[in-house]
């Protein structure tokens, strides 16, 4: 198989400049601090992301020092970000900005416990309400089945193509998770996958099936050894330029057999987890291991799927109700 050549990557943007902000020092000391506290590279970052964001705004308005940071002004931006439109003309949705807020919040807890700032203007500032929505779209096992079958089209990619697919499917994992996982993470023999921490920097176990197994066999023995390049790293899912996936690599990936199969669904790795969800618990899992398999740390997470899995529902809904049952009058 033709190897292609290495792809540069896309710059990315530009942080915010906040250099001459007398905040920057500040912020430098709470990530360092986050990060020794264990917080995962991805959730400093995010935090980075955030107030730089935040410590601009206040640089145009000539508050440079967290000292000039007081609660009125907390609540200026809290309507700041409610007002914002991104450049689609959207607003931010409310996770959004109460991801935002939560990053002040920490922020300026941090600057009281360290005493640079004699009380905390951010502790009583209330965050957004999240709602949790349904997933847009959950596949039925017929369109998960159109979907793998459009891989035997790619030929030896193809191999590997469904063998992502198909563990995305039996087990569930989020996109972040596939994408780091090892060879040795796999043990087909057993039918188990290692996620070496996940989200939130936990490790789980999590049953991989039969059919997904024997995927992963086949593009280890055919596939995997053509798309290596030296030296070896060890990861499972390699692209064709040899190195792990990136994650919207991934998801185009995925997207594409969806669009070729004719499944009118939007989503893409993601839609694989709702669907293994749904379908178990449809099929009578307990939402305990549902929880267990999806790695969610509270049962109030899981419980989204059982909104989605109606299944159930409407036959007993149809064996019982009064409207409903054979003896009823037209």
């Amino acid at each position: 198989m033709a190897r292609r050549k290495r792809r540069a990557s896309k710059p990315r943007p530009e942080p915010h400049p906040i250099d001459h902000s007398a905040m920057a020092p500040y912020l430098a000391r709470f990530l360092e601090a986050c990060a020794a506290k264990g917080l995962t590279p991805r959730t400093v970052h995010n935090r980075d992301r955030l107030l730089r964001r935040f410590i601009h705004w206040c640089g145009e308005r000539d508050l440079d020092r967290p000292q000039d940071i007081t609660r009125p002004i907390l609540e200026r931006y809290r309507r700041h970000l409610y007002h914002r439109r991104k450049p689609n003309g959207e607003p931010l949705t409310f996770a959004t900005q109460q991801q935002q807020l939560s990053a002040i919040k920490a922020f300026f807890k941090w600057l009281a416990q360290e005493n640079y700032i004699l009380s905390n203007p951010a502790s009583e500032i209330e965050l957004p309400r999240v709602h949790r929505k349904l997933p847009k779209h959950v596949l039925t096992a017929d369109e998960v089945e159109r979907i793998v079958a459009q891989t035997g089209l790619r030929g030896e990619l193809g191999v590997r193509d469904r063998a992502i697919i198909e563990t995305l499917y039996s087990t569930g994992l989020r996109r972040c998770e596939i994408v780091q996982l090892k060879i040795y993470d796999a043990d087909v023999l057993n039918g188990t996958l290692m996620v070496r921490e996940g989200k939130g920097r936990k490790d789980r176990m999590v049953p991989l099936g039969d059919r997904a197994g024997n995927w992963i066999n086949k593009y280890l023995e055919a596939v995997r050894p053509t798309l290596v390049v030296e030296p070896d790293e060890g990861w499972l899912f390699l692209h064709e330029y040899g190195e792990a996936f990136k994650k919207n690599r991934l998801s185009d990936l995925v997207r594409k057999y969806i669009d070729q199969s004719g499944v009118e669904k939007s989503g893409a790795c993601h839609i694989f987890r709702h669907t293994m969800a749904t379908l178990m618990l449809d099929n009578g899992a307990d939402i305990r291991h549902i929880q267990a398999i999806l790695g969610h740390s509270q049962l109030s997470t899981t419980e989204i799927y059982t909104h989605v899995s109606i299944q159930k529902l409407k036959a007993v809904h149809a064996l019982t109700h009064p409207a409903d049952r054979p003896s009823s009058a037209d």
